[in-house]
């Protein structure tokens, strides 16, 4: 790899890969219990709570950084206040580009996981309460075991999205070499750089190859849980 990409392209790669991974582990857990919420649960508004959900599927990404940049700002109310408090900031790091990720991918894990959830009958549920199990039984015994495929599959798909992440992290935290400049930011910089189409090319093409070898492996990894399901 030290071979084929410049020092300047592996830290761009290597930070892409970190706030891909961050971005996914971090809001995991929220997807699962929102799905869980749309699978199994009945309640007025649930037509909006799962149109909020999804809106970052159909939100430009300009806007959702835009949105970010006014409520976690150094100046904003909210960003000022957790940076005085408890030393938090966002904006110009990389943790503000794994947050802008993961908000940005949330609705691809939501929905693997939703789908793995609807696949299964419902009666399995109603089995398990008649016999006595509790929602924590139910969540860990039941539901979780279920919602693997969808995790699995959901949470390779967000961190290939996360990869090709561009729109909302340069709205939000700007393009800094070593700390928010990802791989499509690298190559907004080599198009833009004299004698850099060598550059963009090399990293257009590790981009496609992260894509695809995402998708792929998110479809094994679905295919093979399913399977040890039954």
């Amino acid at each position: 790899m030290e071979g084929l990409l410049t020092a300047a392209e592996l830290e761009a790669l290597g930070l892409s890969l970190r706030v891909a991974l961050v971005a996914v582990l971090a809001v995991l857990p929220f997807a699962f219990l929102a799905a869980i919420l749309l699978a199994r649960c009945q309640f007025r508004g649930k037509a909006l709570v799962d149109g909020l959900i999804h809106l970052p599927l159909v939100l430009p990404p300009v806007a959702l950084g835009y949105l970010l940049l006014i409520s976690l700002g150094t100046r904003a109310p909210l960003g000022a206040f957790l940076l005085e408090t408890f030393g938090i900031g966002f904006v110009f790091s990389w943790t503000g580009a794994a947050l802008a990720s993961a908000i940005l991918t949330f609705p691809f894990q939501v929905r693997a996981i939703r789908l793995s959830l609807e696949a299964q009958d419902r009666g399995l549920a109603e089995a398990a309460e008649t016999l006595g199990a509790g929602p924590l039984d139910r969540l860990f015994s039941l539901y979780l075991p279920l919602a693997v495929p969808g995790i699995l599959g959901g949470a390779v798909t967000a961190f290939a999205a996360c990869l090709g992440e561009f729109g909302a992290i340069i709205t939000f935290v700007s393009n800094i070499p070593g700390e928010t400049r990802t791989i499509p930011l690298a190559i907004y910089t080599a198009i833009q750089s004299p004698g850099g189409e060598a550059a963009a090319a090399r990293l257009a093409a590790l981009s496609i190859a992260l894509a695809l070898g995402g998708l792929v492996l998110a479809d094994v990894l679905a295919r093979r849980a399913r399977a040890a399901l039954g």
